[in-house]
């Protein structure tokens, strides 16, 4: 198996480290030394954000929050492990329905420690480091003096770990890394091949279409910056981010610089509580953006909020992005 994730170490390392069933202490993690091996191939260590990770069997009882983490393991086969899911950014896609038909959603937020606790869990994935706080789902140290293992898409760590920029191998690096710790590398090595091939298969907008990426806000809006998934994924489709000299993953901005830049096309991120219609409605509506070609002429482009955050979806929304600007050009 291929692990693309650098802190990964030998079993043999690991059993080193601690024992126990699942661990998650902010220590540094030794220097990598070789991938970890197939299925069964335990303890398994991870250098996770600021936390070490040590799993000495496969994870049975999962946890998921966000929509990232929870259709990375129904893509894996594992919805028969996934004892409660939370804080889901909108409906599965089709291809994930009918492994999902079954999902136990405990909350639309992030659930609290106790709500947690009742499901009985031996490992919390979670799509933020957020989540991982002692008015959510509780902090990793303290969910690790309980026995329970915890991840955060590494997308999505702060600090000196955060990725800079976010880039599809590294998105691709959470799937095998993903694929060690639940002991199903196969399926995590064939979903990288697939995600792989179709990236390959995308043909980025040719010339210069310069876009905004509107995510949410209306006074002032958050948008897309230079170094997180809108940027990776604006860059896979051939968009030129006209916030790209942000050095963010998203930001807060001024209508005047959106104004100043008139980008050719909109990115609209459509959420149900701040849906792609509203927010045209809003720009229609604001005096300062009124004017905006894209606006005078419609050229907006939509993608699902579930899609817009690292995860198996952002090669689907790079060609989503691609195909809609083709028909934009064509009327």
């Amino acid at each position: 198996m291929k692990i693309r994730y650098p802190a990964i170490v030998t079993a043999a390392t690991a059993a080193l480290l601690l024992t126990g069933c699942a661990s998650g202490s902010p220590a540094a993690a030794p220097a990598p030394t070789a991938s970890a091996g197939g299925a069964g191939a335990y303890p398994v260590t991870v250098q996770n954000c600021d936390t070490s990770v040590t799993l000495e069997a496969a994870p049975e009882r999962i946890v998921t929050i966000k929509s990232t983490t929870t259709e990375l393991l129904l893509a894996l086969g594992l919805a028969d492990r996934i004892v409660g899911s939370a804080f889901l950014d909108g409906p599965l896609p089709a291809s994930l329905e009918k492994a999902g038909a079954d999902l136990n959603v405990i909350s639309d937020f992030v659930p609290g420690h106790e709500a947690v606790l009742a499901l009985t869990p031996d490992f919390v994935y979670g799509g933020w480091e957020s989540n991982f706080s002692a008015d959510g789902v509780g902090e990793r140290t303290a969910l690790a003096g309980l026995g329970i293992g915890s991840y955060v898409s590494p997308a999505a760590c702060k600090g000196e770990a955060m990725p800079d920029p976010l880039t599809f191998d590294t998105v691709f690096a959470e799937i095998d890394e993903a694929g060690a710790l639940f002991g199903v590398p196969d399926a995590a090595a064939e979903l990288v091949a697939e995600q792989e091939a179709e990236l390959a298969a995308l043909t980025p907008a040719a010339g210069d279409t310069t876009a905004l990426w509107y995510s949410s806000g209306t006074d002032t809006p958050y948008v897309g910056a230079g170094i997180g998934s809108p940027q990776m994924i604006m860059d896979a489709a051939g968009l030129t981010n006209i916030f790209a000299d942000v050095q963010d993953t998203w930001t807060s901005a001024g209508w005047e610089s959106v104004v100043a830049a008139n980008p050719s096309v909109i990115v609209l991120v459509d959420a149900t509580w701040n849906t792609a219609d509203s927010k045209i409605a809003n720009l229609k509506a604001n005096p300062a953006t009124a004017g905006l070609d894209a606006v005078l002429n419609d050229r907006y482009i939509v993608v699902p909020f579930a899609a817009t955050e690292a995860g198996i979806r952002n090669v689907e929304a790079a060609g989503s992005i691609i195909d809609q600007l083709s028909e934009l050009n064509s009327k």
